[in-house]
């Protein structure tokens, strides 16, 4: 599943952005569609993945976020909050060149550090990043969503995470709003 996320496509077969089932129609968000729609063929050489090994769900605590998932959320963002991932290259080439393009939340910078990972023959398969998340604004909202991409120098990979961020002035008590 976490290929499937990752190589997933947010337009439909058409090129429009996909809609949300509901109600009142609108474009979806990461909350209605998740990575996007299923790309098989994609999924079957996704270049990267977000790898998670099982014992990892044992191991955690109360902290969600030390998960190494295929998308970032961040419920609480006041001013600023920096979230790790680990991308494993999985490409036929060892040698491989990914570049960080990021499509920031409304209301926040995101940077990714380091923008670019390279694969090196004989070198380590896996690579960490960090995004940083800085609020733009002290306005108490609701989500904000975003993409972090990885395009490979030769084209033929992108792989899409979706992102999800909440900033927020004050705690509430009975803040409930998602």
């Amino acid at each position: 599943s976490i290929r499937i996320c990752a190589s997933a496509s947010v337009t439909d077969r058409f090129g429009l952005p996909i809609q949300a089932n509901s109600v009142q129609r609108k474009p979806a968000d990461a909350f209605d569609m998740g990575g996007g729609l299923i790309a098989p063929d994609r999924a079957m050489d996704p270049g990267l993945v977000y790898d998670i090994q099982p014992e990892e769900y044992t191991r955690l605590d109360d902290r969600a976020d030390r998960l190494n998932l295929p998308s970032i959320a961040v419920s609480d963002l006041k001013n600023s909050v920096t979230v790790s991932r680990t991308v494993t290259n999985v490409g036929p080439a060892e040698v491989a060149t990914y570049r960080a393009v990021v499509e920031a939340p409304a209301g926040v910078t995101m940077d990714v550090e380091p923008p670019v990972i390279a694969f090196e023959r004989g070198g380590a398969r896996n690579a960490t990043f960090r995004v940083t998340f800085v609020a733009k604004q002290r306005v108490q909202g609701g989500y904000a969503f975003g993409s972090l991409t990885w395009l490979d120098d030769a084209k033929r990979h992108s792989v899409r995470i979706p992102v999800a961020v909440r900033t927020v002035f004050r705690d509430f008590v009975a803040d409930v709003s998602r």
